[in-house]
């Protein structure tokens, strides 16, 4: 993003750090469950409650699906990767150190492509680490109480190059990001609970400069429209201290928060650097070696966004703009597959999915909980096809099942809006529209053809849209 501030045209640098929390049964290095929303304390034991003589034991599946990731966004993935311990004390961190990778993560030098403004970038991803996350404080009026339940789930966190320079391009790369995570079904990646949580650091420099300049870190944003609002204000920030001859004074390597109602953000502590972390190999836990039949099991991939993009184009003939629409999450997709498993037209699931449904889902309310599923627009889809119901009618069945949990076909009989294919009942309608308009028909028999639009107009008119119109064009053409 160019910023044009005094004399000096400015370029922003973004990157990222997102940490997305696995999806497994039970915690990195303990059996406790990592369910949700549970009463506090309740999934705790003396590994995750740090109790003297307790030692940790590396959950495989929390390394498989670091190996999925890391094959997804062309990385690297370590044979050998280690644990360290990273020293620092919070309430809610009972060890007083929290278990991660620092010195030899498990993924290294991968990619993600992304697309803004029409144009496709390449931004790298630096590193993707495993380690535990900490538990969670509750503050109430006159006191805070920790709850331990998520004290260690696992994380996979993923750094991203400084290679992002706009607020647009952060959440590009973002959702890019959750969508794979989605895809590869290793985290539900929802943002609400926390379990896909990003810090942003951000600077800026002159354009043209390659200097990397004081980076402020954004912590702990959890939607993406405040990651935009987050990004833009802190641009304007240190924009304004430059110009200002206040840069130095001002701009410091320091972590902020954001606020969501007054859309600022505001100084939270001083940037911890990796000394301060005093970080040391973890003596309790053995360097993690990944046998070949574990590499191999896990880089078998399901099909990710971009291949699905290009098979919707190649073999279902669809634009690629729809495509980008369908795969832009993992339910949205999911549910264009069912349509398309059940023999739909791949156009009309497009039309009746993406524009249709899309359009009437409003306040909150998403494709995951839409209270038509695939299995009821995939019923109203078929029934247009075989000619049932036209689609102008099909939009009002539509916007009645939205707000009654009924059938498709009985809301049709209800409103009474069943096409009409009986060929005697529509011939009489034929007779008497071109009985009315014997004028008319004399012209179109002398050669203006125009009128044979005039007068299906006027048959469906009569018919109260009732009508079959293949079924009418074909009859008048006959009697014509």
């Amino acid at each position: 993003m160019d910023n044009k501030k005094g004399n000096f045209m400015f370029e922003t640098v973004i990157g990222l750090e997102v940490h997305c929390q696995l999806n497994t049964k039970t915690k990195i290095f303990c059996g406790c469950s990592t369910s949700f929303g549970d009463e506090p304390n309740t999934h705790v034991c003396p590994t995750c409650l740090a109790l003297p003589g307790a030692l940790p034991v590396l959950n495989k599946e929390v390394v498989k699906k670091a190996i999925s990731f890391g094959r997804a966004i062309n990385a690297t993935v370590n044979k050998k990767s280690v644990f360290d311990r990273k020293n620092y004390f919070y309430p809610d961190l009972p060890k007083a150190y929290q278990i991660s990778q620092f010195t030899i993560p498990i993924v290294e030098k991968g990619e993600l492509f992304i697309k803004v403004g029409g144009e496709t970038k390449r931004i790298g991803v630096t590193r993707a680490h495993l380690e535990e996350d900490a538990g969670k404080n509750n503050h109430e009026a006159n006191k805070s109480l920790v709850d331990l339940n998520r004290a260690g789930t696992p994380l996979l966190e993923i750094v991203s190059e400084p290679d992002l320079r706009s607020s647009d391009e952060a959440v590009a790369y973002l959702k890019k990001l959750h969508s794979i995570l989605r895809f590869l079904n290793i985290s539900d990646a929802n943002m609400q609970e926390g379990s896909f949580r990003c810090d942003v650091n951000v600077s800026i420099r002159p354009k043209g400069d390659e200097k990397l300049y004081t980076r402020v870190e954004i912590k702990n944003l959890n939607s993406f429209k405040f990651i935009q609002k987050a990004i833009e204000y802190e641009v304007e920030r240190q924009i304004a201290a430059w110009e200002d001859g206040k840069y130095d004074e001002e701009v410091y390597q320091e972590t902020r928060l954001f606020d969501t109602n007054k859309l600022v953000t505001k100084s939270m502590r001083s940037k911890e650097d990796s000394a301060e972390y005093r970080y040391f190999p973890d003596p309790d836990l053995l360097p993690v070696i990944i046998p070949d039949e574990m590499m191999e099991e896990a880089s078998v991939l399901p099909e990710l966004p971009d291949e699905k993009k290009a098979r919707y184009v190649r073999e279902l003939g669809i634009k690629e703009s729809d495509a980008e629409v369908i795969i832009s999450s993992y339910e949205m997709a999911r549910y264009f597959e069912d349509l398309i498993e059940a023999k739909n037209s791949p156009k009309l699931a497009v039309t009746w999915l993406c524009v249709e449904l899309l359009g009437r889902l409003k306040n909150g309310v998403t494709i995951e909980t839409s209270p038509v599923n695939s299995k009821k627009l995939s019923n109203l889809i078929s029934l247009i096809e075989d000619g049932t119901i036209s689609q102008k009618a099909a939009k009002d069945v539509l916007d009645y099942v939205m707000e009654h949990d009924e059938d498709v076909s009985s809301v049709i009989e209800k409103l009474g809006l069943k096409q009409v294919s009986d060929d005697s009942a529509i011939l009489a309608i034929i007779d008497s529209v071109l009985d009315t308009n014997r004028d008319k028909v004399v012209e179109f028999k002398s050669g203006k053809d125009k009128l044979f639009g005039f007068f299906v107009g006027q048959v469906m008119k009569e018919g109260k849209g009732a009508f079959n119109p293949s079924k009418v064009n074909d009859l008048l053409k006959s009697k014509l």
